[in-house]
């Protein structure tokens, strides 16, 4: 299963050096300085797995895979920043503000995004224009105020409450995190015209590992190492926001994170060849970055 992860990663890495070199000005520099600065690629690995688990294509499913990675990226951009989550490294390295000032951050942030549509919208991509109008829903849904956006504006609000219960801590995980994930493996039926059934099944599967994900963060940020993690660690407890380990203790949290992995898994059912889902939902429940 790591060889298959890893071609993967080459096949998402390649497609977006072509889309994002870096060159022509400091603006395309510092869009290609955190969208290569490496990471899991999570959200395109998924979109590809489901797309092969559906029998499609994966060079159909690729543009909108890196659309979505495109996305997230400048989603972390923006967490980082200092009127935000005020981070000074992010996947091992400086984050893009700190490099490049925060003025170019968002201009980099903006770019991506913008960028992320340019792609999913090209005429010249091999599918039909129904399923290129399903994926930009997916992917303006999953970026806007029900998704990553209104998940950060909840979990700024978040910042110093004394009170928050599972429920409102799971709803900010659900946009925050979750709908990207959804995204993902919606975005990897569309490009193989998957049946409702799979892409409902696709979707609750996405939802159950978005939450463990989360869960699993909020875990290593209290017992992980920065050098491994790549980030800062003890952030939440800074910023005082309050997480599933505060409602629950680091114990029953991991707990939480191995049932709803369970989950995850058991909705992979109607696939016929569901074994890298299934793995890559291990890997998330017990990952130590």
């Amino acid at each position: 299963m790591t060889d298959l992860y890893n071609k993967y990663l080459d096949m998402i890495n390649r497609q977006l050096t072509a889309y994002c070199p870096g060159t022509g000005g400091v603006l395309a520099e510092s869009m290609a300085y955190s969208l290569h600065a490496g990471g899991k690629r999570i959200r395109p690995v998924l979109t590809l797995a489901f797309c092969q688990a559906c029998g499609g294509d994966l060079q159909k499913a690729l543009p909108f895979a890196c659309a979505l990675e495109m996305i997230h990226t400048y989603s972390l951009i923006y967490d980082d920043l200092p009127c935000m989550d005020n981070d000074d490294l992010r996947r091992g390295k400086p984050t893009c503000h700190v490099v490049y000032g925060e003025a170019l951050a968002l201009m980099a942030g903006a770019g991506l995004n913008a960028e992320a549509f340019s792609i999913s919208s090209d005429p010249s991509l091999d599918m039909p224009d129904r399923l290129k109008r399903e994926a930009l829903t997916v992917l303006a849904g999953a970026s806007g105020k029900d998704g990553i956006v209104g998940g950060q504006v909840l979990d700024l609000e978040n910042n110093g409450k004394t009170k928050l219960s599972e429920t409102q801590v799971a709803t900010i995980h659900h946009k925050k995190t979750g709908a990207m994930l959804k995204a993902a493996a919606l975005l990897g039926c569309i490009a193989a015209d998957a049946p409702e059934e799979k892409r409902t099944m696709a979707c609750c599967f996405a939802e159950k590992i978005g939450l463990a994900f989360q869960i699993r963060d909020d875990i290593l940020d209290v017992v992980g190492d920065t050098g491994v993690l790549g980030k800062t660690t003890g952030k939440d407890k800074v910023e005082k926001k309050i997480t599933f380990v505060d409602l629950l203790g680091i114990d029953k949290a991991q707990r939480l994170v191995e049932e709803y992995t369970a989950e995850a898994k058991q909705a992979l059912a109607c696939f016929s060849h569901p074994e890298f889902l299934v793995y890559m939902a291990d890997m998330l429940c017990s990952r130590q970055k």
